[in-house]
């Protein structure tokens, strides 16, 4: 499918809930990070990641600080100021933004090479160790940043220091005999090499990430080769990571893409692979890779992904496990996966025009992606789990990598400014524009102007979601135009209504979106309405972890059960079968949302810790009457510690 990018410059969020996000970024998530990448963040893990690049460009003296990947960081932030900026001009944000991108120019090597630990630590190891030591990966973020400074500001200052690492990056890695044959071990670079060559039609950089695509998994094996070359040394021979470069499923290298069956490895990297694939396959016309992105999508969405559009189930490697293998305590889940999840949505909906790559998308974004970020724009979570139970943490150390609150900052901070940069380049996931049609994704309260041919089609979405079920497109062209706007019908509702101009239109459903033909004139308007009744929702059989028991979902949120709310003990609540659930109107913290309440059941015995372990007969205790409140699981753990969970015993 032939697209064009929706320019951000003529798209202003403007929803009562996604915009509110968008100003808590603004206002606070941005300052705050440059604290925290400035270390200036009280009881927080440092970061070190500007006092990097001023060591690398000689400004000060100092050793290194920080992971392998910590210029990434600050690429991050660079590109969530640059979406922000789209918003809303900021002059003070801009000129410290242009001071961190001199300061980058200014560690820049004079070959094109960029990246401050091996600038400062280890110049003679750079291109030795691409299995474990993420310079691609690192790369790959300072293009994406250069890319959206560009496309925000028109500034090339930061474009210029991308192109030439992107040239240096070709000099380095290909198949001619001079070259390094090889590819990273965290996919990154080939999403970003797409973007870059999208913006200077640069063939040589689409040539790149088709060579890192194809050259992955092939025999001899390059982590193999390079680990033999570099004396068999690792880059954490402390840590225990030997495995990082022996697990060649871990990073998707085990086998050619074509041949790989299933999503497999660390979920963060599978995604950001599949991303530059997708992308890749649409431009070059490629139909195997098309392929491969579909059976991977299918395996990965339909066996391997929570009811909240988290990925990676398992805490070693952050990876997948097997198909159905979807625990809800020990679940990984990273934030930073469910926004390459929506990444890798948004480039197969420019691959075909399928509303469940979008039904997914809004899944991930409304519940894994804004729960990985507090309330306060303050504290974030690194992995998302289904249920908690706090005083277990402690104790047990199958769950080190759970946190039953979020953390000011992290050691590893990748996760708390990608949710900075993907909520302000949230325009992006909204449309998808092709040259006869503009497909509406998401709901999310906007106005846009959108080239047609030879005018502009400019339109509105308003209303209230996802807490209402009504949604309002109004047309703000001056002019007419014959287009198609096709309105995705979401999985999650079964009887969507559409009026324009309060008359019904035409049943022109594909693939799960409503494709509506018109001559639009300024004033039109289309209604939809989607009933959100609260609905039950159980797993496939073959997910052990839920038997029994059922979720509770209203329109797109997933919701939970919290202590603050039910008292402790909440594997004892049990919601009947026949118990109907209320909608209320929530308060406090959860102002403008809706809860839900049910009547449910708690069985408790007095003075437990008397009884014996285990009974023979039927268990002691009663069972009493007690209301169940569940709150939307992205808001969970605002309130201080407490058990949570989303899926609750059924009767």
């Amino acid at each position: 499918m032939n697209v064009q990018e929706i320019d951000l410059h003529k798209l202003t969020v403007n929803d009562p809930f996604l915009g509110q996000y968008q100003q808590l970024v603004r206002d606070v998530v941005i300052p705050y990070q440059w604290d925290a990448l400035n270390d200036r963040i009280p009881e927080a893990d440092p970061s070190h990641a500007i006092e990097n690049f001023r060591i690398a460009a000689g400004q000060k003296s100092g050793e290194f600080y920080g992971m392998v990947f910590q210029d990434s960081d600050v690429a991050k932030w660079l590109e969530a100021v640059a979406w922000s900026l789209c918003q809303k001009p900021d002059a003070n944000l801009e000129k410290t933004a242009d001071e961190v991108i001199a300061l980058i120019a200014a560690a820049q090597c004079p070959d094109g090479y960029l990246n401050t630990w091996f600038t400062v630590k280890e110049p003679e190891k750079r291109w030795t160790n691409l299995a474990e030591c993420h310079e691609l990966y690192t790369a790959g973020h300072m293009i994406e940043a250069a890319v959206a400074w560009f496309q925000a500001t028109g500034k090339r200052n930061l474009l210029e220091v991308a192109c030439r690492l992107a040239d240096h990056i070709d000099s380095v890695f290909g198949a001619e005999e001079d070259k390094l044959q090889g590819y990273d071990g965290h996919p990154e670079i080939e999403l970003a090499l797409m973007r870059l060559f999208e913006v200077t039609q640069e063939t040589r950089y689409l040539r790149l990430v088709n060579y890192f695509v194809e050259q992955r998994g092939t025999q001899p094996h390059f982590y193999d080769t390079e680990f033999d070359k570099r004396g068999g040394t690792w880059h954490w021979p402390n840590h225990g990571t030997a495995w990082m470069v022996k697990d060649k499923p871990y990073s998707q290298a085990h086998l050619p893409l074509s041949e790989q069956p299933v999503a497999i490895g660390h979920a963060v990297r599978f995604v950001y692979l599949m991303t530059g694939v997708a992308h890749l396959a649409r431009l070059n016309h490629d139909e195997s890779k098309r392929q491969d992105c579909l059976r991977l999508w299918q395996n990965m969405a339909q066996r391997q992904m929570y009811i909240t559009g988290g990925i990676g189930s398992q805490s070693r490697g952050e990876a997948f496990s097997s198909d159905y293998d979807l625990p809800n305590d020990t679940v990984y889940a990273e934030s930073c996966a469910s926004i390459g999840l929506m990444m890798f949505a948004r480039r197969m909906l420019e691959l075909e025009a399928d509303s469940q790559y979008a039904d997914v998308m809004e899944r991930a974004l409304y519940n894994t992606v804004l729960g990985g970020m507090a309330l306060d724009g303050k504290h974030f979570f690194y992995v998302n789990p289904l249920e908690v139970h706090p005083r277990t943490l402690k104790f047990n150390h199958i769950y080190d990598h759970v946190q039953p609150v979020r953390q000011r900052w992290f050691g590893c901070a990748c996760c708390p400014p990608n949710i900075a940069r993907v909520l302000t380049s949230i325009g992006h996931y909204i449309y998808t524009q092709s040259e006869n049609t503009l497909y509406i994704n998401l709901y999310i309260g906007n106005r846009v102007e959108v080239p047609v041919q030879d005018s502009t089609l400019k339109l509105c979405i308003s209303g209230d979601y996802p807490w209402h079920e009504q949604v309002k497109i109004t047309i703000e062209s001056p002019h007419p135009i014959h287009h198609t706007l096709a309105l995705r019908l979401p999985d999650w509702c079964s009887e969507a209504h559409v009026t324009l101009n309060n008359q019904a239109v035409e049943q022109d459903i594909r693939k799960g979106y409503l494709h509506i033909t018109h001559t639009w004139q300024e004033g039109d308007a289309l209604v939809l309405t989607l009933p959100m009744p609260v609905r039950r929702v159980y797993g496939n059989p073959l997910v052990r972890h839920v038997a029994g028991k059922v979720a509770i979902q209203r329109g797109p949120l997933v919701y939970c059960l919290e202590q603050a709310d039910n008292g402790e003990e909440l594997h004892n609540l049990w919601l009947p079968n026949d118990s109907e659930c209320r909608v209320i109107e929530g308060k406090g913290i959860f102002a403008r949302k809706i809860l839900i309440q049910a009547d449910g059941v708690k069985q408790s015995v007095a003075d437990a810790d008397r009884e014996s372990l285990w009974h023979y007969d039927v268990s002691p205790g009663s069972r009493q009457a007690h209301t169940l409140t569940f709150i939307p699981w992205f808001s969970w753990a605002n309130r201080g510690e407490g058990e949570m969970r989303i899926w609750i015993n059924e009767k």
